[in-house]
């Protein structure tokens, strides 16, 4: 239940991230379940490549929280994290990822790749997939069928 809540949250960051023409994807971090950070894609409006949902939540979590490192946090996404953000995750110390929709063409967390099975880093954190999977998926299906039509 409380997966499904915090990810609802997110989705409607991702919406937020659509009617600005961003790819709809949305992020919050909890911790102690407690809403710390939400943000959403703005690399088109930000000019910036790294302004993916989990950068400017890790961003916004940081400066609230006065501390780069974020653990005892939980990181939700409407999207699988590329590797660009699990790096910044591990980094982080974020201590668990919940996302919804898998993506097969640059996911870092078993989509395309599996970053955390290397091996090599210092830090993993707890992974939990699939949640409200369905909605995240028919956001961005008809974001990008309307790109197209």
């Amino acid at each position: 239940m409380k997966d499904e809540h915090w990810m609802s949250r997110a989705l409607e960051m991702a919406r937020s991230a659509e009617v600005l023409g961003e790819i709809p994807v949305g992020a919050v971090m909890v911790k102690d379940n407690q809403l710390i950070a939400e943000a959403f894609n703005q690399p088109i409006a930000s000019h910036d490549a790294s302004s993916h949902a989990e950068i400017n939540v890790l961003r916004k979590a940081g400066d609230l929280l006065g501390n780069y490192r974020l653990s005892e946090t939980t990181l939700y996404v409407t999207l699988e994290p590329c590797m660009m953000c699990v790096g910044a995750m591990i980094h982080a110390r974020v201590s668990r990822v919940v996302f919804a929709a898998t993506d097969p063409k640059t996911g870092a967390l078993g989509g395309a790749y599996d970053l955390l099975t290397a091996g090599h880093h210092n830090h993993v954190f707890d992974v939990t997939a699939g949640v409200l999977a369905d909605q995240s998926r028919d956001l961005l299906q008809a974001f990008f069928r309307s790109r197209r039509g």
